[in-house]
């Protein structure tokens, strides 16, 4: 246990024991890509191996690598002589094979009559002309290609197509502001821009035009900004730059000779959001990471060709990227894709969708299923979701009582749960169940994937003791892991591989396991509140504080105290038919304490409609500590419903006898 003695950050506490499990059935087994062990012994006995056998399996090269791993650390490379292209094996292949008519996509756009249907010929067609399009304002091999879109079909077309002339792309979330969007096509030295005229969102037109000429005008490499009519209202026009989307793609070619590309090319760039600095450039290749999304893609989440898929992401992020676009297209999925809010016109709309598809695998965040909690059990009640088959949670950890909420009124009790643990860098899912091998615990990542060998350290650089927190560490390369961030190698070392050896990739999570070795992720490190010498994990409170009847929702946060260093502030909502009362925030402060100690007492439970989140469901915790600490609050305009803060903030200037 730590102290106070100035090893506060050796050891992170962990202080609860899930012990309720739920093995695989033995229908879904019987069915299962992967029902037993033997990927897990194959990836320990021949690492290198196993994966180049995976490389041939997955992946159609045009010139097939001789050569594996080269890991000079923390630098590698994975099948560099290997030559391929991302389009052809998310799409010529499985046309040549003859599944064009094959639906890729079933879009459904906010506006509940907005669908359509696309196929890989469609998707195929439309990605050629897009390319050709692009080559006709003079991108080339090598060229970036930003994009800030809405959930439409163009935007994994425009993806594909960027990777089909080898132009690395940079997708930046619709969501983000001018000046983010101008920081990040700068960061990349983008030619060109694809965006929309306006986007749909809460019933409400997102201008991202206005916002895309705003960055524009920040950034001097960007010469062309491409525009798809979506809502089809008048946007602000720039005759010399400006050009819509489908009258430059109207005359071109249905056909483009993709260009041969080496696995070590670069195939996109994806910026993390820092809080303390610039973003980051993450730089993802073409072959590894390829093979990572199409591998884990199918392994864990138990792809057939039969399998309608839904991943409930945004492409502007990295689960969108490798679970809406690579993986499930290089396997030749049919998935969903949906452009709205999944309250809009209500909290139903993903169970209707689910409904109208027949989804059979579903791929969520736990924060959304927690919105989904607090909404309840009558809205998919109203709905046949009996054609799901598997569900996945994705983005942060999930308590256990929004896991077996989610098991229980989405799955029926019969659907594995493969909670997955991976990251922006890591390209791919790195700690995951296989839902016809592993034996489920509700809130635990479970185990690496085969070949992965991850491990928890303390503060030394020495294994911590199973039951303890430390510093969640990958020891070894894996494909689709980041190379460096673009153009700022040097951050790339210091940030990830400088804390211990160069060898080891220290992921910034904590995380504990249980005596089955079973993986448990504790939140971020900077998520950890240091109570008087004992690191606590928000993750733990947070999952306490949901077993309690009246609680939906929770998120902690640490603020500065004078006394114990940190406090605990806790941000909850409430299910229905229960009142913001002070006597129910009092009872929910002894209800901590009995479970998990009186160390872990909240100073002070505040009451609100809702946590300040992203449009992808991410709580936004630096404002969470913004207000906890009476600080001025910060850029909001990523956030679904900037109102929320506003009103936290009033309430706890109350509660906490700050004035305004």
């Amino acid at each position: 246990m730590a102290d106070t003695a100035g090893h506060a950050h050796d050891v992170i506490e962990g202080l609860l024991d899930e012990q309720r499990v739920f093995p695989p059935s033995d229908e879904f087994r019987a069915g299962a890509i992967i029902r037993d062990d033997s990927v897990y012994r194959e990836a320990e006995s021949d690492f290198e191996g196993f994966w180049a056998r995976l490389a041939e399996e997955f992946i159609d090269w045009y010139e097939q690598p001789t050569e594996c791993l080269k890991w000079t650390a923390p630098h590698c490379t994975w099948f560099e002589d290997g030559v391929l292209n991302v389009s052809v094996n998310c799409l010529d292949r499985h046309i040549d094979a003859g599944h064009g008519e094959r639906v890729a996509f079933h879009w459904e756009g906010e506006p509940a009559d907005d669908t359509r249907d696309v196929t890989y010929d469609e998707l195929l067609a439309e990605t050629c002309r897009i390319a050709n399009g692009l080559k006709s304002l003079g991108v080339r091999r090598g060229d970036r290609v930003g994009l800030y879109m809405g959930m439409v079909p163009e935007l994994p077309a425009a993806m594909l197509a960027c990777a089909r002339i080898g132009a690395p792309h940079v997708v930046i979330f619709g969501g983000f502001s001018a000046e983010s969007l101008a920081d990040r096509l700068d960061s990349a030295g983008a030619k060109v821009l694809i965006t929309q005229d306006e986007g749909w969102r809460k019933r409400l037109k997102i201008p991202l035009k206005e916002n895309a000429d705003a960055a524009a005008d920040r950034v001097p490499s960007v010469e062309r900004v491409v525009v798809l009519r979506r809502t089809g209202d008048p946007v602000p026009w720039n005759d010399d730059r400006d050009v819509w989307l489908d009258e430059l793609a109207a005359d071109q070619p249905d056909t483009c000779e993709p260009e041969r590309m080496g696995a070590e090319d670069t195939l996109f760039l994806l910026h993390t959001s820092g809080t303390t600095a610039k973003p980051k450039g993450v730089q993802h290749t073409t072959g590894g990471y390829l093979l990572q999304a199409a591998v884990t893609h199918k392994w864990v989440f138990d792809i057939h060709d039969d399998t309608v898929w839904w991943c409930a992401a945004d492409i502007g992020w990295v689960t969108g990227h490798s679970y809406i676009v690579y993986g499930p297209l290089a396997n030749g999925t049919t998935s969903v894709l949906y452009e709205g809010d999944p309250a809009c016109p209500d909290w139903d709309r993903h169970w209707e969708v689910i409904e109208k598809y027949r989804v059979t695998a579903y791929y969520t965040a736990p924060t959304l299923i927690r919105s989904f909690v607090k909404a309840g059990p009558e809205y998919p009640a109203k709905h046949d979701l009996s054609s799901l088959r598997l569900l996945g949670t994705v983005g942060e950890p999930i308590n256990p009582e929004a896991w077996l909420w989610y098991w229980r009124y989405i799955g029926g009790e019969r659907c594995p749960i493969v909670d997955t643990w991976w990251q922006t860098e890591t390209g791919g899912i790195l700690i995951t169940p296989l839902p016809g091998v592993t034996e489920l615990k509700p809130g635990s990542a479970t185990v690496p994937f085969p070949g992965i060998q991850a491990d928890i350290l303390d503060e030394a650089g020495e294994p911590v003791v199973r039951g303890s927190g430390g510093f969640l560490v990958v020891k070894n390369p894996w494909p689709g892991m980041f190379r460096t961030l673009w153009q700022d190698d040097e951050r790339y070392v210091e940030a990830y591989f400088s804390k211990y050896e160069p060898s080891i990739y220290v992921v910034g999570d904590a995380a504990k396991q249980d005596d089955d070795g079973y993986f448990w992720i504790m939140g971020r490190i900077d998520d950890v509140i240091n109570v008087a010498g004992h690191r606590l994990s928000t993750t733990e409170i947070e999952s306490t504080l949901v077993e309690h009847p009246a609680v939906a929702e929770a998120a902690a946060t640490g603020a500065a105290d004078p006394v114990r260093g940190q406090s605990i502030v806790c941000f909850v909502l409430l299910k229905s038919g229960h009142d913001q009362t002070p006597e129910l925030a009092e009872d929910l402060r002894h209800f901590v304490a009995d479970k998990i100690g009186k160390i872990a007492r909240p100073a002070a439970v505040l009451f609100g409609d809702d946590l300040p989140k992203t449009r992808s469901g991410k709580i936004m915790r630096r404002l969470l500590k913004d207000i906890a600490e009476g600080h001025e609050l910060g850029d909001t305009t990523t956030l679904r419903d900037a109102e929320v803060v506003v009103d936290l903030k009033q309430k706890a200037d109350l509660v906490m006898g700050r004035s305004n």
